[in-house]
């Protein structure tokens, strides 16, 4: 058996093992990296919409009611899911819409929006973002995220000049690319709250 062949059987035997070993470790991972994304999901709808005692896919609405659920599409951004924010008796009182920007300084940018069933914004919570430090990442600060907390409007704008009307938001110092991501896809989580009926 000359050298060459086997260094290559080697190398197939190393591949092979390293690809089970591979495998192994994502079927043990796979389960808690989900069970981990879910509880910071829950963690985010809960901040967003305090009054809730539950949220309930809108998929499994839909199968009862029809609702639409596609995916959705705006200003550079795309809805990834909603859910039903319901109280400890059932009752609906909004939606939880979770939208990603695709127009970050960074990168995209992921976040929660709160809604209740009178169109009013209960609060926004990012869930994720890779902005620059001390700039971009001050998106995910109370100091900016307040800004949009109960507030009802058809559509929010940033401003540089300090914020007067309930629609307008101040603008992070450095971080206008970041502002208007996170403004756009708070706007397109309000249009899909139409789409899905508003309070309905």
């Amino acid at each position: 058996m000359n050298s060459t062949f086997k260094n290559v059987l080697c190398l197939t035997v190393i591949t092979i093992v390293a690809g089970l070993g591979l495998g192994y470790v994502y079927d043990i991972t796979a389960e808690p990296i989900r069970r981990m994304e879910e509880e910071t999901k829950l963690e985010a709808y809960k901040s967003v919409f305090p009054d809730a005692s539950g949220f309930v896919d809108t998929e499994s609405v839909a199968e009862q009611s029809d609702g639409p659920v596609s995916v959705y599409s705006s200003n550079g951004c795309d809805i990834e899911s909603a859910v039903v924010a319901n109280d400890s008796a059932g009752n609906k009182l909004g939606y939880v819409i979770n939208v990603t920007t695709h127009e970050g300084y960074g990168g995209d940018i992921t976040l929660s929006v709160g809604i209740d069933s009178e169109g009013v914004v209960k609060g926004m919570e990012i869930l994720d973002i890779s902005e620059t430090a001390g700039l971009g990442m001050k998106a995910g600060e109370s100091k900016f995220k307040d800004q949009f907390k109960d507030k009802a409007v058809s559509s929010f704008t940033y401003t540089k000049t300090g914020a007067v009307q309930d629609f307008e938001i101040d603008a992070i110092s450095g971080a206008t690319i970041t502002t208007k991501a996170v403004t756009n896809a708070v706007n397109t989580a309000i249009t899909y709250f139409g789409v899905l009926g508003g309070g309905n």
